[in-house]
């Protein structure tokens, strides 16, 4: 069975154990003849401020209350901390987005009668471009590159796929080693038609 909390806070050392207090007994009138003073002020003098009652209240449930609202406190710490970090990261993301947006306006060589598909793997699926037959040999000879952005696939010269590489890596889409033989991990020839 799993401990309370009151237990784990008591084996994490954050509270410590209190013996309960004793009740205390109820005052005797003073003397037997007297009668007993029901009006005025309880406390006993006239004057005094009342001392709020205890409300049944052990130093042990002020303890684990202090234990609450530390918990409470570190909480809300760390909620702020992941909030001002995904707020950074998306500012950063926004930057690199707008900075490849920069590099690539206008230099897209995509065109619109384009009939042949190249295929890639991009994301852990197959992706096609269309391009037309230099571009595809330009293309299997690591002169020109794939970037996505903005949810399109874009044919560009090899310089701007390597600067946007350099700015966001994850945006480069295909961009073929010169050097490679021409053959794919996979043992398939980068322009085998599909």
């Amino acid at each position: 069975m799993a401990d309370s909390l009151r237990d784990q806070l008591l084996k994490s050392g954050i509270v410590k154990q209190v013996q309960p207090e004793r009740p205390r007994e109820p005052k005797r009138a003073s003397s037997p003849g007297k009668p007993a003073r029901h009006g005025g002020k309880p406390g006993g003098k006239p004057g005094a401020k009342p001392q709020p009652p205890a409300a049944g209240r052990s130093q042990q449930d002020i303890d684990l209350a202090r234990a609450y609202a530390l918990r409470a406190q570190t909480e809300t710490r760390e909620r702020k901390q992941i909030e001002q970090e995904a707020a950074e990261q998306a500012r950063l993301r926004r930057e690199r987005k707008q900075k490849i947006q920069q590099l690539l306006d206008g230099k897209a060589l995509n065109k619109a009668d384009a009939d042949q598909p190249r295929n890639f793997e991009y994301g852990g699926k197959i992706r096609r471009v269309h391009v037309d037959a230099p571009q595809l040999a330009a293309l299997n000879a690591g002169e020109l590159g794939v970037v996505q952005h903005g949810g399109r696939y874009l044919l560009v010269a090899r310089e701007i796929a390597e600067q946007v590489r350099a700015i966001d890596a994850h945006q480069l889409a295909l961009l073929v080693d010169p050097a490679a033989s021409g053959i794919g991990d996979d043992g398939v020839p980068d322009d085998l038609m599909w």
